[in-house]
């Protein structure tokens, strides 16, 4: 059964809608009533071979449009995504889940990171170096080849966006495999590519197998790049094939961000503004503060507050005005939440509030406070992806920085201090790619995106985002 309101899935391959057509299929639920909304194509290597062979072919002619009209293509796509803003929300939240505002807001920000990567279109420099002789040296930038791009589904159209917006601005085509759980937004959000110019053959969105279509297309020798967003155990398998295929590689891996909070802050405000970052999208943000190490003197004042925050929040579908936070994307996320909570409990922490599934449909789960949590608890190893604040007390500075550092994750941190010393300290000392000090803010589209050590390397945005899709040649001639 399928829902007749639903916009049904598709493959999108040379700007054509790919139906299953005797192609097998797979359910998109919705996430607030667990009800089947649609059956999505699965591609088949025929489907997969003949978008590399598009790629390949449209890059050809891709790579040498003018940096400046490509950027031009872009921006238009950008401002078709402003208008088409209700369309790609309203597909968001069915799918996904996140409230209608959520996901409006999720769609303004994905038309801005287009818009930027517009710009970096011509901002490709090279450069002249002087020589002892007569002729010339020049160094320049040339687009890398076709990509193949990779992204999850708590995001469903901001991380589709990002990665084909820099490949078209850097002149490269891709071949995109979004979640199967969140198809729509993706394919909404690349139609307005295609909509703005981008030509047929140069952007390709698939489905399926996701072992089957990513062994395919990276081993393919016309794929030249690589960029997944992911959790770290499915990066690692992708970056083992990769380097197999010597293929360039952006990995955006997962995140357990520590947030250390100490007692000389406006501890209203960062409460405030914790529970707003920590709560959205149901906390399946891999840069979500995760595990707050909050000083001993106001440890026990931030977790009454931040529980009555919790407890205040209005849970519901995504549909619903009223609803301040949807539910999780999946079952699988259910299963882990309790699964985590758990382990946490038999290990000595406090549930202070939430800790359990909420009313009889749907993914849904209570927003759930966790003090006292000892660093052998699960959740304070693993990522939780879910809406659950994880507490622990500190003295002493360079403990909470040591304990801020010890697991493998490297993607964001936070740091709240009224201190500048301490908080120069702890933005130097603290192993993250992104490190928000007095602010969880830690994404712009000017900015580079990525993190270090196990959260995976390459950046994306910024002036950093575009040179993963760009070769750097030298040129003597005389």
């Amino acid at each position: 059964m399928t829902d007749p309101a639903y916009d049904q899935p598709y493959l999108l391959i040379n700007g054509e809608r790919v139906s299953r057509d005797g192609r097998e299929g797979l359910p998109v639920r919705n996430p607030s009533t667990g009800e089947v909304l649609g059956a999505l194509p699965v591609a088949t290597l025929s489907d997969l071979t003949r978008a590399i062979e598009l790629a390949s072919g449209a890059f050809r002619s891709w790579s040498q449009v003018p940096p400046l009209e490509r950027g031009k293509v872009l921006k238009r796509a950008a401002e078709l995504m402003r208008e088409r803003i209700d369309s790609i929300a309203a597909a968001i939240t069915l799918e996904q889940g996140k409230p209608l505002f959520e996901a409006r807001w999720e769609v303004l920000w994905t038309a801005d990171v287009v818009d930027w990567q517009a710009e970096e279109a011509r901002r490709t420099y090279g450069r002249v170096l002087p020589v002892a002789t007569k002729g010339r040296a020049l160094v320049v930038k040339e687009p890398v080849g076709p990509v193949a791009a990779f992204t999850p589904w708590n995001l469903p159209a901001f991380l589709p966006a990002r990665k084909i917006a820099t490949a078209l601005a850097a002149g490269c085509s891709c071949i995109i495999k979004p979640a199967e759980e969140t198809p729509t937004g993706a394919l909404k959000i690349a139609e307005c590519f295609l909509d703005a110019g981008v030509p047929p053959g140069a952007l390709s969105v698939v489905f399926g197998d996701p072992s089957m279509i990513s062994t395919h297309l990276i081993s393919s020798p016309a794929i030249r790049k690589v960029s997944f967003t992911g959790s770290t155990k499915v990066g690692t398998l992708l970056a083992e094939l990769s380097v197999k295929h010597i293929k360039r590689m952006t990995m955006e891996l997962g995140g357990h961000a520590p947030t250390v909070i100490f007692d000389d802050v406006d501890l209203d405000r960062v409460i405030a503004e914790a529970a707003a970052y920590k709560f959205m999208n149901a906390g399946q943000i891999c840069i979500a503060p995760t595990r707050f190490y909050v000083h001993e003197a106001v440890h026990d004042k931030f977790v009454k507050n931040i529980s009555e925050a919790a407890r205040s929040l209005v849970v519901g579908d995504g549909m619903d005005p009223a609803t301040q936070m949807g539910p999780l994307s999946n079952p699988r996320r259910m299963d882990a939440m309790e699964r985590l909570i758990s382990d946490a409990t038999r290990q000595g922490a406090d549930l202070i509030v939430g800790g359990s599934r909420t009313g009889n449909h749907g993914y849904f789960w209570q927003p759930t406070v966790l003090a006292n949590v000892p660093e052998t608890a699960t959740i304070m190893n693993e990522e939780p992806f879910g809406p659950v604040v994880v507490t622990s007390s500190f003295r002493d500075e360079d403990d909470v920085i040591a304990r801020s550092n010890r697991l493998g994750y490297g993607l964001a941190a936070f740091a709240f201090s009224g201190a500048s010393d301490r908080a120069n300290r702890l933005a130097s000392s603290i192993e993250a790619g992104m490190v928000g000090v007095n602010t969880f803010a830690v994404t712009m589209p000017e900015a580079p995106f990525g993190g270090v050590k196990d959260s995976g390397y390459g950046l994306e945005g910024g002036t950093e985002g575009i040179e993963a899709y760009l070769t750097t040649k030298f040129v003597h001639q005389v």
